[in-house]
């Protein structure tokens, strides 16, 4: 059986709740792939952020994230 991996904010620290392996609680989770023009050719980076640390970090941005409802949820 393989240990279930704790999902943590990477800014904040806090532990992602999740429930018997099923995560009860959403955030933000970035894999970027970089490629060539870049200082980090052909590194791959992954982070993850709480909804809180997601809203303080948008908050910050000089051009706001654009919000879209959606009608239903299909993936």
């Amino acid at each position: 059986m393989e240990k279930q991996q704790k999902i943590l904010c990477n800014k904040c620290g806090k532990e992602l709740e999740s429930i018997n392996g099923i995560l009860h609680e959403d955030g933000l989770f970035v894999t970027k792939k970089w490629g060539y023009f870049s200082a980090k050719d052909l590194e791959i980076h992954k982070f993850s952020l709480c909804e809180a640390c997601y809203d303080q970090m948008v908050g910050e941005f000089a051009v706001p994230v654009t919000v879209e409802d959606q009608e239903e949820v299909l993936d």
